[in-house]
């Protein structure tokens, strides 16, 4: 590419992440060695199983449609407009493509070697940050993009072809061997043999100058080049490759590909001047992609016991604490999460049918509340319910006695991996959520018809379900009873004062309102005087903004700042909130292995503390937009 081409090019990246991280002169370097492509209409750049290509692309004009296949038809998950990075799978995966690139009309994009650009990734932490996140979105929604925000070409989280794996901490050999330079070969093969290691570090003064493997010993001394008399450095190999301690799976694969190397050293500071902490291996890497999401879907479908299942729920407990700690984003979190702990249910259906046989007739099984909206990321209750073909009154009996031990079965398996019972019974094990179609439709209709009167306080969380296993025609008709009711009046004025009825996290001066008595004392809950208002109003707005197939409290205030273009601001600050007071929640369960419920304020830093009582704010926003959209009368 001439010079001229190369600075224009230079020119238009400059205004665009992860790009603008970096220096015009480095931005020259790489515009040298990028093609231009141009596209006609509705031509392919890759589809779905082609073979990875050597570069990635960046749209300079025109739109291009990311595409997978669901359901046996092609469904739109994104598009591409000028300043757009996709087609990142080549840097992280090994697989094929996973979408279709497709342009929807006339296109020039540039192609950028993922070769050349290797380099710039290695060596800038902030252009790397932008495409692992990147390599972790998912969104669906085309509406959700801004000007900086990269194209994910990954799939639905369900195929877990963004492997999250790649956000993953690295356990590695933290006690490695260091020898000095002119020890002998025979010294260091006698040191490496005792310890059972294949490599070894070499310094001089106190300084980290060489590491020999076991292949420079098959190398340069099985064969004779050297005497087992010589000094290591003899054999060392002089370019040491150093990163920095907690280093994430990605970024080691990255540095290991990019340098050509089996072995990294660690060190304090990610420079040979500081003391070497560990050597990481590609072994580590290997092991490390063993407690994938994708691996431990498999094992799921392998296990035959509740044990092996709460052995991979405990995988998924390790997974979430490292990627917590990683800071990957909280909804990328849920949504793996939720897919594995769905994955975990369904066996246990599956394991409780092959027990007592095929079920009798079609049925669907459903998750509710926090696992329906895959906001479970601690281990506490399960909810779900039961919804099976109507059938003649002779056969009733018959029917609900099977699935009456079906869900027996299925809870006593699902303690057994951890999920508690749930205190309220919403379980599919109560005859009362476990009932035939009409039976559904009819409760359903009572819930949003005649609220109050014959509604149990805690019906709002069956409007919050995920569909875990069975004939999905049959969620499509709850669905269809939940929005085809015309007058949700006394509904919205039931969950509208519900929802503004739960107590305030901070009091008349401020502060926060934390327990007076109990075991808890002087702690915050923050799930009953923060998220559940939260999810309250999101579900209450969701319902009456139509927003079918959106249950997730994040994605349904990311899907409101869209349809009520008025208040886009303060639904922008309550999905923020949420994924905030979510963390808080999980990082304070995951140090005392409980619920995360009640939050020692005492031991979190001032400024962190600041920043939880700002964001709570908008909780008094949510409120007045409640309060300005529905007539709350009756049940004040």
């Amino acid at each position: 590419m001439k010079n001229s081409i190369a600075e224009s090019v230079a020119n238009f990246l400059k205004d665009y992440k992860p790009f603008s991280f970096l220096s015009f002169e480095d931005l020259k370097s790489i515009s040298k060695t990028i093609r231009v492509i141009h596209l006609e209409k509705n031509q392919k750049l890759f589809q779905i199983n082609d073979t990875l290509h050597d570069v990635f692309y960046v749209m300079n004009s025109g739109v291009i449609h990311l595409s997978v296949i669901s359901d046996a038809e092609e469904t739109l998950l994104n598009k591409c407009y000028s300043g757009d990075v996709f087609g990142l799978r080549p840097f992280f995966a090994k697989n094929n493509y996973q979408m279709t690139a497709k342009t929807n009309e006339e296109a020039i994009l540039y192609a950028i070697p993922i070769e050349s650009f290797k380099p710039f990734v290695v060596q800038n932490t902030e252009v790397l940050h932008f495409l692992l996140e990147s390599f972790a979105q998912n969104s669906n929604n085309s509406a959700d993009k801004n000007n900086n925000k990269l194209i994910s070409d990954s799939v639905q989280l369900s195929e877990f072809q963004n492997d999250f794996s790649f956000f993953q901490a690295l356990t590695y050999n933290k006690k490695p061997l260091v020898v000095n330079y002119d020890q002998t070969i025979r010294e260091v093969a006698t040191l490496m043999a005792d310890n059972l290691l294949d490599s070894v570090f070499v310094n001089n003064d106190n300084k980290l100058v060489g590491i020999v493997t076991d292949a420079d010993f098959r190398g340069k001394v099985a064969t004779g080049k050297q005497a087992i008399q010589s000094h290591i450095d003899k054999i060392m190999t002089h370019a040491v490759i150093t990163v920095s301690e907690n280093i994430s799976l990605a970024e080691a694969q990255l540095v290991m590909l990019s340098h050509k190397v089996h072995h990294l050293c660690v060190t304090i500071d990610g420079t040979i001047y500081t003391d070497v902490k560990g050597v990481i291996t590609q072994n580590d890497l290997v092991q490390a992609q063993a407690n994938s999401p994708g691996v431990l879907i498999k094992e799921i479908k392998r296990s035959t016991n509740p044990s092996e299942l709460k052995s991979t729920r405990n995988s998924l407990a390790n997974i979430i604490q490292q990627a917590v700690t990683k800071n990957i984003p909280l909804q990328h979190i849920f949504n793996v999460s939720g897919e594995i702990t769905l994955a975990i249910i369904r066996r246990a259906i599956e394991m409780s049918i092959l027990e007592l046989g095929s079920p009798p007739v079609p049925f669907a099984f459903l998750s509710i509340g926090s696992q329906g909206r895959k906001e479970q990321l601690l281990l506490t209750d399960h909810d779900n319910f039961l919804i099976f073909n109507d059938v003649d009154i002779q056969q009733v009996r018959g029917v609900k006695d099977y699935f009456n031990q079906l869900t027996k079965k299925v809870n006593e398996i699902l303690e057994k991996v951890g999920f508690k019972h749930c205190e309220f019974g919403h379980n599919a094990n109560n005859q009362n959520y476990s009932k035939s179609l009409t039976e559904w439709e009819k409760q359903y209709e009572s819930w949003i018809n005649t609220p109050g009167e014959f509604t149990n306080e805690h019906c709002s969380i069956f409007f919050d379900y995920e569909f875990v296993f069975g004939d999905q025609n049959l969620e499509n008709s709850i669905t269809e009873t939940i929005f085809k009711a015309k007058n949700k009046a006394l509904f919205f004025d039931y969950l509208g004062n519900d929802a503004l009825k739960k107590p305030a996290p901070l009091n008349f001066f401020k502060k926060f309102n934390e327990e007076e008595d109990g075991q808890h004392k002087d702690k915050f809950n923050i799930k009953s005087k923060a998220i559940n208002q939260l999810v309250d109003i999101a579900r209450l707005l969701a319902i009456h903004h139509g927003l079918r197939g959106i249950n997730n409290t994040f994605s349904r205030y990311k899907e409101l700042a869209i349809k009520d273009t008025s208040n886009t601001e303060i639904y922008l600050n309550a999905a923020d909130t949420f994924l905030l007071l979510s963390r808080y929640r999980t990082l304070e369960g995951l140090k005392n292995d409980n619920s995360g419920e009640y939050i020692d304020l005492e031991k979190i830093s001032k400024s962190d503390k600041e920043k939880l009582k700002e964001s709570l704010h908008v909780l008094k926003d949510l409120e007045e937009i409640v309060k300005d959209t529905f007539q709350l009368t009756q049940f004040s």
